[in-house]
Order: structure tokens, then sequence, then C-alpha cells
């Protein structure tokens, strides 16, 4: 201890890290190897070769071919505009961020939780900044009981804890839908109707919600209508991955 306080607070702090990755390594979630002193749980290699969602549209997230202008939202969001006004995801949902997604929810690899949720922190310089308050995606009550946790929730903790952000705590998920996982949109939209209830009002202005994927954004809509209603005056959405159309797939490889 006495060595420390002789260090710059700095010095001090890379020792303390040096030594708790000395006595506690932490292993890349991705691939298993130690990972380097700087590197969250989440290697250099790895991190080169993630699916970053790059360029997408700044109102719904869809990957896109090109970047479009300041200002223009893609073809679907100028034909339909969804309730929330921005949108971003960090990477598309691809492997292996599919199956990470899935090792987390349904396989508890919580391990997970804090590295997708740095990268949560790093799209907020993509949304509005006048954002006031957090809203991860409910799970029904029964569902959750089950999971033993809600995934939406553990993203937004490095958000909450790097933001100060308060959680809107009066949004609740009363109908056990089914899974949306293989639903087609139609199928989606129906198996979300009223799913979402707000008991009173919304106190804040600008709700950013939180969630691990947008598929066809049916959630993130149905939340934002349920928010809007309740007296919120704008919703936005950050989740970990945006899934691609099935026409911007990659391409199968001949059989």
């Amino acid at each position: 201890m006495r060595y420390l306080v002789g260090l710059g607070a700095a010095s001090a702090r890379a020792l303390i890290r040096t030594l708790d990755n000395a006595i506690m390594p932490r292993n890349c979630v991705f691939c298993g190897t130690e990972c380097e002193v700087g590197e969250a749980c989440c290697c250099r290699g790895c991190a080169e070769d993630l699916p970053w969602n790059e360029p997408q549209c700044a109102r719904c997230a869809l990957s896109l071919p090109v970047p479009l202008p300041a200002g223009v939202n893609c073809a679907d969001c100028q034909r339909h505009p969804p309730p929330y006004v921005a949108a971003a995801t960090p990477l598309t949902y691809t492997f292996p961020v599919d199956a990470a997604i899935k090792a987390l929810k349904f396989r508890r690899r919580l391990d997970y939780g804090p590295v997708f949720g740095a990268m949560l922190v790093a799209m907020l310089t993509k949304l509005p900044d006048d954002i006031d308050a957090v809203l991860p995606v409910p799970l029904h009550w029964r569902r959750q009981a089950l999971r033993g946790f809600n995934q939406a929730a553990e993203l937004c903790r490095p958000l909450q804890k790097s933001t100060g952000l308060p959680l809107v705590p009066n949004v609740s998920r009363v109908r056990a839908t089914s899974y949306q996982s293989g639903l087609a949109a139609p199928q989606r939209r129906r198996n979300l109707r009223a799913a979402f209830v707000v008991t009173g009002a919304v106190a804040a202005r600008h709700v950013l919600i939180v969630d691990d994927v947008i598929t066809s954004g049916a959630t993130c809509r149905q939340l934002a209508w349920a928010l809007l209603r309740a007296g919120a005056e704008k919703v936005s959405v950050v989740a970990v991955a945006r899934a691609l159309r099935p026409a911007t797939s990659p391409a199968r490889a001949p059989v």
C-alpha cells in the first residue's frame, strides 16, 4: 500500500489492473485466449473479426451496402417510419454474435454481458444526446422466473453505470408471448399486440430502449408506442445486434 501511495493515480490503476489480471486472468469470451491488459474480455483478434454493423440506417439500424447522407434514412423507414427516432447496434446478428447471444439468453453465459454492454455504451455517440432514461425490454414474469434473469437488463447495467441514467420503472410485459424467433414479420406483430403495459405516466421525455437483437423491429415498435401513449415525447433504441435482411445475408457456399 505504501508503494501505491508513491505512484501517480494512473500508474497505480495500471498496476492494480495488472495484479488483478495476474490473479484472475480474463479470457476472451469468443475464443478463450487470455486477454491482454486493456482488452475487456474480447481479444484484439476477435474484435477485428466480429461482424460490425457499418454502415447502418440511423433510424432503424438496418445494415446498408453504402452510407447514406446525414438526415436520410433507409427506404423502409421512409415508407413506414418507426415510432422511435433513432436506433443503433454495434454488430450484425451473424456468427459468432448470434451464437453468443443465444448462449447468454438460454445457457446463462452472463460473461457475455459486460462485453456487449461496453459495446452498447460506445453506441451512445450515434444516438441523440437528450436521452434521459433507459428501459431494458421487459420479460414476462413467468419467463424471467424460468430463465432466472432478463438479458436486456444485464446488457443495460454498463449503460446505467456509464451514464447514470435512471430506469423507467413502471413498464411490464403482461402477455406471455411466444418466442419471436422463427416468426414472420406479420406474426411477430400479432404476437406482441398489447404485450406491454405502462402503469401511470412516463416521467422521462426521451427513453432509450435496450435489447439484445433487433430482428423485424416489432418488439421495439410495440414498446415505443406504449411509452409514447404514456407521456414520453421520444424513444430511441440500442441493441447488441441487427438481423440482416435475407437478401443481404451472406451467400451460402455451393454444396
